[in-house]
């Protein structure tokens, strides 16, 4: 946990990409990014299925399987730690620290609603105390996400923070104004999930984030490119696509066994 979360610096971000499967993950490894996360809409994805369909069980073998493809920290999105209750929170956090892994997030949105205030500390309070300095504690604060607003989302990661949350996360930032706000509001390395449109990494250096995260965005890019590849396959006949695998081979072939 400790050499995890030395890795997040304030200002001088670290760069963790999701991973969607032990392939996925030995490729960003061997592209030098020093810890990837998983992610789950991704890892749904893989099932066929969509984001929040996953069990606990499917999770935490998935967790396994990718902290034992890299030598890398490896932190998962374990959504809402799969249950409602403190109880639930803690019981999944202990499961995830036997998987090798080096962190774990923990979400305030229960796939229907935010949870109210007090239940949402408490959840994170006990995933803190679950975690017993094992694993990398990341609280989310999904407002901004399911029609909230940034005042409350910042009075949220500022709790999360108090009841001993290691990192902090509000998905859906995008404004840089936004997310020196949030930065300047809490004593706890801050995650920001990029996507198009979000600043580039070095303003986000500068406005003090000290983590970047893509969360089904690399998995999704791969299933474009299969869509692309196929479609072209199918209506053109042609084999363009070769030409893009190419300059990766060398990469991908290194990262596999």
């Amino acid at each position: 946990m400790t050499d995890f979360l030395s890795l997040h610096v304030k200002g001088r971000p670290l760069l963790q990409p999701n991973a969607w499967d032990a392939g996925s993950a030995r490729i960003l490894a061997a592209l030098g990014f020093a810890a990837i996360a998983t992610t789950s809409s991704g890892f749904a994805a893989t099932l066929g299925r969509r984001d929040g369909h996953v069990t606990r069980d499917e999770a935490l073998a998935h967790c396994r399987a990718l902290a034992a493809a890299v030598d890398i920290p490896v932190a998962a999105d374990l959504e809402n730690c799969f249950a409602d209750s403190p109880e639930g929170v803690a019981e999944t956090v202990v499961l995830a620290a036997d998987t090798g892994l080096a962190g774990c997030s923990v979400e305030d949105w229960s796939g229907s609603e935010i949870y109210d205030r007090t239940l949402a500390f408490e959840r994170v309070a006990a995933a803190v105390e679950a975690a017993a300095g094992r694993l990398v504690i990341t609280a989310r604060a999904e407002d901004l996400l399911h029609g909230g607003n940034l005042d409350e989302a910042i009075a949220r990661v500022q709790a999360y923070s108090a009841v001993g949350a290691d990192v902090v996360f509000v998905p859906g930032l995008r404004k840089p104004d936004d997310i020196r706000a949030v930065v300047s509001a809490v004593d706890r390395p801050v995650n920001v999930l990029v996507v198009p449109g979000s600043p580039p990494i070095a303003e986000l250096a500068e406005l003090g984030v000290a983590r970047i995260s893509v969360g089904g965005s690399f998995a999704w890019t791969a299933y474009a490119a299969l869509v692309a590849a196929a479609t072209e396959l199918r209506d053109a006949g042609t084999y363009g696509y070769g030409e893009k695998i190419a300059a990766a081979r060398d990469i991908i072939n290194a990262a596999l066994d």
